[in-house]
């Protein structure tokens, strides 16, 4: 059965490093801040599309019968929504992983941010 695993956690807790373990297309909202030169330039004015372009890259991936991992911080329940409603429409098997580690994230999210991030987190 196809699978659509979505990976959850704060920054530096280990997301992107366990969906390169998983054999499965492996989407993140970050990759669409990634140049052609591979470097990364965040611009939080673009973030609504990074995500929407995420979703769009995981449904296609769906429709083409492929395994998908998505590793997103969805630190809020109504943010996998749309990839529940993905899985659904696929007949997907849904899997939800929780990272929990504690490494330095590699996009320079602040300690702030973070501290503001985990008040949120809904289990």
């Amino acid at each position: 059965m196809q699978k659509l695993i979505l990976i959850r956690g704060l920054p530096g807790s280990g997301k992107s490093t366990l969906a390169q373990t998983l054999d499965a297309i492996h989407l993140e909202a970050d990759q669409y801040f990634i140049n052609r030169q591979g470097e990364y330039h965040y611009d939080p004015q673009l973030l609504k599309k990074a995500h929407l372009w995420c979703r769009q890259q995981t449904e296609f991936y769906l429709s083409q019968g492929e395994d998908v991992v998505v590793a997103n911080t969805f630190v809020r329940h109504w943010e996998m929504a749309d990839y529940k409603k993905l899985a659904q429409k696929y007949q997907a098997e849904l899997q939800i992983l929780v990272c929990e580690g504690q490494w330095p994230n590699i996009h320079g999210v602040s300690a702030e941010t973070i501290k503001t991030m985990k008040k949120r987190w809904q289990d």
